[in-house]
């Protein structure tokens, strides 16, 4: 018995240190939330808090969330009464009032039912907080159209302890935030309130020093979507004031004195100094440091031994746990720590009895009408066959084992019979799935482009001559008649030229030709000439503009042109008619991004009639395939075809045609030049929704 008094004096010299580190600040001391009252007008809730002193108005800072709709009122330099509950029952429109705090702030967060309206009112050592359910705004039939809210204005900057701040000014105090953390991002929306197109942007910030990589302001389902991308540690905050959202994103120092890789220690730091305490007792000081609910199992027995100093005390209760094989579940303010075994023996005991719970609990039955999916496509999702039979495999089906579905294509319904739980599972995932798709048109433009020219010289020359009984010509019908050996014929000439080199058609188009004869005076001597030339310039351009509406993610094609038969042998010898297409297709699939643009996988054939081949007709293609983003209502040139065709051809008399000037009499030449381009453009446009009635 004696030894209890010197076991209480070693236990009261060893917690008073430790005890004397969980005071909190003074600052926090001297002002404490002391009440919370709530009062319900008729149109209105009234949320008061008492405070020990009263508080500063400029250390006020509160924002607001649109889904869920909350209230968030923080107050630095204050913490809750140890007495005060930490939570209150609903209100009118206040489903819940919570308090928590920390060594810098109080927070006050209020869980409304709607969105409302608020405003803070100081009297004294009170504040009072008024909401009011937002009304909706009523449209005249005759008024004017108000302006579309807009932001004003988005800044970025470092501030003075190497935070990245960005300062976004919204159109008014009432306009609704919702700022969240996905996984390593921060997103905050802001519903109904458009983005001027100076201010969408994509900018990189990591010069300025802060854990800020970049930021994206883009369009989202008609408001505005802020996406900040951190690196390193950090944490941040989000408040509004007035008509100005402010997030800060705040580097965090990596902790020397972190035992658990991955983990970051943010508790208020503490110091330790215990030799051979029960684990239990540890435990107790570290409730009494942080206002906690520690309940321990009775299977936490043993003692150990502490030196710690200036250790945050999330870490320090880290420390005890694994030093004992300890582990810990935390609901709320209380905090339950077990051995490791007896904790994942409990959880597992727990999840056996819900899967016996599951086994026995009755079925309901429940119909589904599909508005604008297909009941079909859930035959996978249900670990439904073609023939209705269950499927073997249904590891990644949604409903339970007991569970079965009946797809009913002829009225697109879906009859499931399974647990409350899995219908419920069910009936969110139609609400996601079962909604009307946005339509994209695409408008193509497909140009081909010919620019061609050619020039074609020729010459023809015949003469004949009769001289002191010799005849010269050159043919023999034209010497026979100069020496009366061939009776002449009546409106003909000569019938063969000496030199026959005429100009040749080009492009369907004939030549022209020019000739004269040169005779003496006795007409015995004749020279014919007939000079032939040819020069074509032509220039053409083929528009063709397919268009086609499609909806998001799902293909298209459109189609349009001839087939074109040909014979083809069969294996038995005879003779069978086969088509080959020469047509003009767009096959298109678009995919609307959250910022409003359109990615698009496209398609495109120019196909033609070509040339006769001894085994049909040749087919002249033109093929385009790609993948690209455009803007709503952009235009972008996919592809482009270009070819260039330059031909010369020459032919003349041996030597004759070599003769200067001359020589032209005795030389045919050609020159041929054809140029082809084709271009694409696409210009998708996103279909607006109908108004809803």
């Amino acid at each position: 018995m004696k030894r209890w008094p010197r076991l209480a004096q070693y236990l009261l010299k060893a917690l008073v240190p430790a005890l004397a580190l969980s005071l909190p600040p003074a600052w926090a001391q001297d002002n404490r939330l002391e009440s919370l009252q709530l009062s319900k007008g008729e149109d209105h809730t009234v949320v008061e808090l008492g405070f020990s002193h009263p508080p500063d108005p400029d250390l006020l800072s509160e924002f607001t969330t649109l889904n869920p709709p909350r209230l968030i009122v923080d107050i630095a330099q204050a913490a809750p009464g140890r007495d005060l509950p930490r939570s209150t029952a609903s209100t009118g429109i206040l489903r819940r009032a919570l308090v928590a705090g920390d060594s810098e702030r109080l927070r006050l967060l209020l869980e409304l039912r709607r969105k409302t309206t608020h405003r803070l009112h100081f009297e004294g050592r009170f504040l009072r907080i008024e909401l009011r359910e937002q009304a909706e705004p009523s449209v005249q039939p005759d008024a004017t159209p108000a302006p579309p809210a807009q932001i004003a204005a988005i800044d970025f900057r470092r501030g003075p302890l190497g935070e990245g701040r960005l300062s976004v000014e919204l159109p008014s105090a009432q306009a609704a935030v919702n700022v969240r953390q996905q996984g390593q991002k921060i997103v905050a929306d802001i519903p109904g309130v458009e983005l001027p197109a100076e201010l969408q942007r994509r900018l990189d910030v990591g010069e300025f020093a802060t854990p800020v990589t970049r930021y994206v302001a883009m369009r989202h389902e008609g408001g505005t979507r802020l996406v900040i991308e951190p690196q390193g540690l950090w944490r941040y905050n989000a408040y509004q004031s007035g008509s100005r959202l402010l997030i800060d994103i705040i580097p965090v120092a990596q902790q020397p004195n972190r035992i658990a890789a991955g983990r970051d220690y943010r508790g208020e730091k503490l110091s330790l100094n215990f030799q051979n305490i029960e684990v239990r007792s540890a435990l107790q000081v570290l409730a009494d440091f942080t206002g906690l609910n520690i309940i321990a199992s009775d299977a936490v027995t043993g003692q150990l031994s502490l030196r710690l100093k200036e250790v945050p005390w999330d870490q320090a209760l880290d420390i005890i746990m694994q030093a004992r094989g300890l582990d810990m579940r935390r609901n709320g303010d209380i905090i339950w720590i077990a051995p490791r075994e007896e904790m994942l023996a409990r959880e597992r005991q727990e999840l056996e009895q819900k899967a016996m719970i599951a086994d026995l609990e009755p079925l309901h039955a429940e119909v589904f009408q599909l508005n604008y999916q297909r009941a079909d496509t859930f035959r996978r999702v249900f670990g439904i066959g073609e023939d209705g039979a269950t499927l073997a495999e249904r590891r990644n089906a949604l409903l339970s084992r007991r569970g079965s579905a009946v797809v009913d294509a002829r009225t697109n319904q879906l009859f499931v019979t399974d647990t409350v739980a899995v219908l419920g599972n069910v009936r969110k995932l139609l609400e996601r799935i079962d909604i009307a798709a946005r339509q994209v048109l695409i408008e193509a433009r497909i140009v081909e482009a010919d620019d061609s020219f050619g020039r074609n010289l020729g010459v023809k020359l015949g003469l004949s001559a009769k001289t002191n009984g010799l005849a010269l010509g050159n043919s023999y019908a034209g010497v026979g008649e100069l020496t009366g050996q061939t009776p002449p014929v009546p409106g003909t000439f000569l019938k063969e030229p000496a030199v026959n080199l005429p100009a040749q058609a080009l492009g369907g188009s004939a030549p022209g030709s020019f000739a004269f004869t040169l005779f003496n005076a006795a007409a015995r001597r004749f020279l014919n000439v007939e000079l032939s030339a040819l020069e074509s310039e032509g220039r053409g351009k083929i528009v063709s503009s397919p268009r086609v509406v499609t909806a998001d993610q799902q293909a298209a094609l459109i189609e349009q042109g001839e087939e074109i038969p040909y014979q083809q042998s069969t294996s038995s010898g005879a003779t069978a008619t086969a088509f080959k297409k020469a047509n003009l297709k767009l096959e298109v699939t678009p995919q609307i991004t959250p910022d409003g643009n359109v990615i698009l996988d496209v398609d495109v054939n120019k196909d033609s009639r070509g040339t006769a081949t001894p085994g049909g007709l040749a087919i002249n293609t033109k093929h385009v395939r790609t993948r690209v983003q455009v803007e709503d209502g952009g235009t972008v040139v996919i592809g482009g075809i270009y070819t260039q065709t330059e031909n010369r051809h020459e032919a003349r008399v041996p030597l004759l045609g070599d003769i200067p000037l001359l020589g032209h009499l005795f030389r045919h030449s050609a020159r041929v030049q054809d140029k082809t381009e084709l271009l694409i453009f696409l210009t998708p446009r996103v279909v607006a929704a109908p108004p809803a009635h």
